[in-house]
């Protein structure tokens, strides 16, 4: 496998103390304070359909290492984000002759990595399990997500997303125009789908399912916009930008597909009515279309990354499904922790962060430096040769 030039690892448990995540491979001189994470965090605890766990946190990451005067220093840095509901998860505790531990969970969940984590580690407790492979964890990706951002800010690269569809309200991908999206049209949505009658069916299509006791998915997008060509390479598998743009999204909990442009619907069709017709106009080439989503051969070729991410519902249900207790092999109903009905709208920003991450890690792979002026004069001295 490729090496990462941005490489970052988290830890932290969904009810522990704290969750971290430590970033490497940052280069020095990158502003970044505290205040430029909280927006992303806010907006991935939002979105119709999350329960009640979003209404006992307010994500704050501290930055504790590799950042001086608000500004890196090219060592690894540290993010912290408090989980404030560790004080109601240790308050029911059940006590034992050793003191106190948590209650033990042996109902599987259908859908959830409760079975298979359990039989992998050899755990009799699948809290063990939860605690970790919980959606939690995606809070330190979207606090990472946010520095990788900043940095991509400096070359005129964005990262937005919208929902495209959830349940069976789809608003096609012909639906949204990416060029001219603004994150208005985005957050005004309670669903964030940019389609106002859409978005009201999306509305009422969670409130039914919530009354059910049941769960909605759908898909949703991510567009970065301002990418220059040539992130990523052709040359060997593991190099190519959209075999690690999909590792990334599919990372993501329950995120069960990823198409990039107009995937599946272009599978359906000749090529004469799907490749993109090459221009060349005030200086450099474009594309009439964008169905390839902004990469062929794996690099991008100068329009903006396009990808749509398809999301199952989530697994976790007031409405018992039929299971297994995993210790006593006697058939029971699933256990049941507060959760959400539908997590799309929050998962669009988390596809954000990961992608900005995975496109951060490329930029630098294509243009090097270990600090940001070094970083910005090898990225110019590019575009200009591109350009002539």
């Amino acid at each position: 496998m490729i090496a990462s030039m941005l490489r970052f690892l988290t830890s932290g448990e969904s009810h522990g103390p704290q969750l971290t995540v430590v970033i490497e491979g940052l280069p020095a001189g990158l502003e970044i304070s505290e205040d430029d994470l909280r927006r992303d965090l806010a907006r991935r605890q939002g979105g119709h359909g999350r329960g009640g766990r979003q209404k006992i946190e307010t994500d704050v990451a501290r930055i504790v290492s590799g950042v001086r005067g608000g500004y890196t220093l090219g060592s690894p840095v540290t993010l912290v984000l408090e989980n404030k509901d560790h004080v109601n998860w240790t308050g029911q505790m059940t006590a034992s002759k050793e003191g106190f531990e948590p209650k033990v969970v042996t109902r599987l969940r259908p859908g959830h990595a409760d079975l298979a984590g359990a039989l992998k580690y050899g755990h009799t407790d699948i809290r063990n399990v939860l605690e970790r492979s919980s959606a939690r964890e995606t809070a330190t990706r979207v606090a990472a997500g946010g520095v990788a951002r900043k940095m991509l800010s400096h070359f005129g690269i964005d990262v937005v997303s919208f929902t495209q569809s959830i349940g069976k309200i789809d608003i096609g991908f012909e639906g949204c125009d990416p060029d001219i999206l603004t994150e208005d049209d985005v957050e005004r949505s309670p669903v964030r789908c940019p389609d106002p009658e859409a978005s009201i069916q999306m509305v009422a299509a969670i409130d039914e399912a919530a009354e059910q006791g049941d769960t909605l998915g759908g898909t949703f997008r991510v567009i970065a916009r301002g990418v220059p060509p040539g992130l990523g390479s052709y040359v060997h598998w593991d190099r190519k930008l959209d075999g690690r743009l999909a590792q990334a999204v599919l990372s993501i909990n329950a995120v069960k597909g990823v198409e990039f442009g107009a995937g599946f619907l272009g599978a359906g069709r000749r090529g004469s009515d799907f490749h993109d017709e090459i221009d060349y106009q005030e200086g450099r080439f474009r594309h009439l279309t964008n169905r390839a989503g902004g990469l062929t051969g794996g690099v991008t070729n100068g329009e903006p990354i396009d990808l749509r991410v398809a999301i199952k519902p989530i697994s976790t249900m007031k409405k018992p499904m039929r299971s297994i207790d995993l210790n006593t092999k006697e058939k029971t109903e699933a256990h049941y922790e507060r959760s959400d009905v539908c997590v799309v709208p929050a998962a669009g920003v988390i596809g954000e962060s990961v992608v900005a991450l995975t496109i951060a890690d490329a930029l630098l792979e294509k243009f090097g430096g270990d600090s940001m002026v070094e970083l910005e004069r090898n990225y110019r001295s590019f575009v200009e040769s591109i350009a002539q």
